[in-house]
């Protein structure tokens, strides 16, 4: 049997393969709102195969959207949004659902990618004050962030735990923190952006005090036997910055306090870095990762082909591998998948048909 669509436990849920679909942003909410946008997204992808679906980087609170047109999950309106999408997800399909809780720290207040991305200003529609470890902007000519102050750490911690509990309320299976690709969690770990002179900065131990402070909160808030996970990237990819030694040492921090997952990315905090892309890219870290901890590592970053997934798992490199832009152009990349494997997938009854000819034993009734 094909490594891949071998099943899985994280905590206590139990995977159909090793297949998750990565959380994806969408720029479409309104208001932290979602829309009907997130109901075909979310819906087609749910069809897929895959072994869990990863609701996109919802921010739990206005200013830690990445842009304004960011879903959140920080009060009754953005839960009822939500909740309203995944009615009719889960009406079609049983594929287990999670959820990306985030904040963007300094990196928030910008445009859609598709109109360019910058940040906007804070006395400019649809900009707001951004806040960070310190008051160091990503960009020199962007607004600079204002440091958090005890007050504001309590009030983003207490925020993750209210959108943990809100998570569970809609049912969510499971919840990933987002601590990487330069984002307020990722912003305190790494000493390229974060210079405090508290206990929140300097030693590694002190960098990684409120990260982990998020993830008791979160842990404290979402039901015990669901699981909570965290996405970290592996190195800045610039010297002097977080490297993959300081996220093994992040990694043990989080498997004592019974983190289910660890999801290894990587970049996107220093506007230096210098990455290697190709195929795999990331993988080696992912690897570097698993071999210090035993919980599931997940691996990500130009998996593209069934071949070379399997071969990632087979050969231990990583627990699990995540898709975003590859499944964004192939949303039924796990059936073709299985295709190519000779393994089986769940497919809804509606599309059995489709089975194709050389493959009569690829689809198992959902």
């Amino acid at each position: 049997m094909a490594k891949l669509f071998e099943p899985i436990t994280i905590g206590n849920l139990t995977l159909d393969n090793r297949i998750v679909i990565a959380p994806m942003c969408q720029y479409s909410a309104e208001n932290g709102r979602m829309t009907d946008w997130h109901t075909i997204h979310l819906g087609n992808l749910a069809q897929s195969g895959a072994g869990i679906l990863t609701i996109e980087a919802s921010a739990v609170s206005p200013e830690g959207r990445i842009s304004y047109a960011d879903v959140g999950l920080w009060d009754d309106a953005t839960e009822q949004a939500m909740g309203q999408v995944l009615e009719s997800v889960r009406r079609w399909s049983d594929m287990p659902i999670a959820i990306q809780l985030a904040h963007a720290g300094r990196k928030a207040s910008t445009a859609k990618p598709w109109d360019g991305g910058a940040q906007i200003a804070p006395d400019h529609e649809n900009g707001w004050q951004t806040v960070s470890a310190s008051d160091l902007p990503f960009l020199l000519d962007e607004n600079p962030p204002e440091a958090l102050d005890r007050e504001g750490l309590a009030r983003i911690r207490d925020a993750f735990a209210d959108a943990a509990r809100r998570a569970a309320r809609l049912g969510i299976d499971a919840v990933q923190i987002h601590g990487a690709h330069g984002y307020l969690l990722h912003q305190f770990l790494s000493p390229l952006s974060n210079k405090r002179e508290d206990e929140y900065g300097g030693s590694l131990e002190n960098r990684m005090r409120f990260p982990l402070e998020v993830y008791d909160a979160v842990r404290a808030a979402f039901p015990a036997d669901k699981p909570v996970t965290m996405r970290v990237s592996g190195t800045d990819w610039v010297e002097g910055g977080w490297d993959v030694e300081q996220s093994i040492a992040f990694a043990k921090a989080l498997e004592a306090r019974g983190c289910a997952a660890y999801h290894v990315s990587s970049g996107g905090l220093d506007a230096a870095q210098t990455i290697p892309v190709g195929p795999n890219y990331q993988v080696p870290l992912a690897r570097k990762v698993k071999d210090a901890v035993s919980m599931p590592v997940i691996a990500v970053g130009l998996i593209t082909e069934p071949e070379q997934a399997e071969a990632i798992i087979a050969t231990g490199e990583a627990d699990m591998i995540a898709l975003a832009r590859t499944v964004l152009y192939d949303p039924r990349w796990p059936w073709h998948a299985a295709a190519a494997l000779g393994a089986k997938v769940k497919a809804a009854p509606q599309f059995l048909r489709s089975q194709p000819r050389a493959y009569k034993e690829l689809f198992v009734q959902a």
